[in-house]
C-alpha cells in the first residue's frame, strides 16, 4: 500500500519519526541509526512496510530498498513480529547482519531483547539460503566486531555503547584490533 514516503521531519522521538507529506503527519518507525540522521526540520526519505494488524497500522521505514528487504524477509519467520524484525536491523550493520545469518552465528542474533536462542537457530535455519552474504569481508568484520565487543566490554563499556561504536566502523575494516581502534576513536570524538 504505501511503499516510499518522503517529507519534512515534524519530530523525532525515541524508536520513530514523525514526517510531514502532503500536509499528513506519518509516524514512521525506523532504527536508531536512521533517527540519528535525522533533523527536525530537515527533509527524510523512507523505503516503507505497512504493518496491518486488528487494532493498529504501523509504519515503519528504511533508508533503502536492501533493509527493507531484509526486514521483509525478517518477518517470513514465525514469531518474529515488524518490532523485532526492526531489532534485529539495528543490532548491526546489514551486510555484518547478512554475514551473521549466512555463517550460521545465531548467538550475534540473541543479542536482540525478546530474541532468544531457539529464535535465533530459527531465523538462520530459514534465512541461511535466502539472505546470502552481501560482501565476504562482511563475515571477516563480524568475526572482528566479536573479538573487539569483548574488548571494548573489558575496558568498562556497555554492550550497548560498544555496539553502537562497531556499528559505524566501515566493514572494508576487518581485523579485530583496526575495528576496535576505530571503534574507540569514535567513543572518545562522540560520535558513537
Amino acid at each position: 500500500m504505501l511503499a516510499y514516503i518522503e517529507g519534512d521531519v515534524k519530530a523525532r522521538r525515541a524508536g520513530h519519526a514523525v514526517v510531514m507529506s502532503g500536509g499528513v503527519g506519518y509516524k514512521v518507525f525506523t532504527t536508531s541509526r536512521t533517527l540519528a540522521r535525522l533533523k527536525e526540520g530537515g527533509r527524510a526519505a523512507f523505503w516503507t512496510h505497512l504493518a496491518v494488524r486488528e487494532n493498529a497500522h504501523d509504519l515503519y521505514g528504511f533508508a533503502d530498498e536492501a533493509e527493507l528487504s531484509v526486514f521483509e524477509l525478517l518477518l517470513t519467520v514465525s514469531g518474529i513480529g515488524p518490532k523485532s524484525a526492526l531489532a534485529i536491523l539495528d543490532i548491526a550493520t546489514l551486510e555484518t547482519l547478512r554475514a551473521a545469518i549466512a555463517h550460521g552465528k545465531a548467538e550475534y542474533l540473541t543479542k536482540v531483547g525478546g530474541i532468544g536462542r531457539k529464535s535465533a537457530e530459527k531465523i538462520v535455519l530459514e534465512l541461511r539460503e535466502k539472505i546470502g552474504a552481501s560482501a565476504e569481508g562482511a563475515g571477516e568484520a563480524m568475526k572482528g566486531d566479536e573479538e573487539a565487543l569483548e574488548a571494548m566490554k573489558a575496558l568498562g563499556y556497555s554492550h550497548a555503547e560498544a555496539r553502537e561504536a562497531l556499528r559505524g566502523v566501515p566493514t572494508e575494516m576487518t581485523g579485530a584490533s583496526e575495528r576496535l581502534r576505530e571503534a574507540l576513536k569514535a567513543l572518545g570524538s562522540g560520535k558513537a
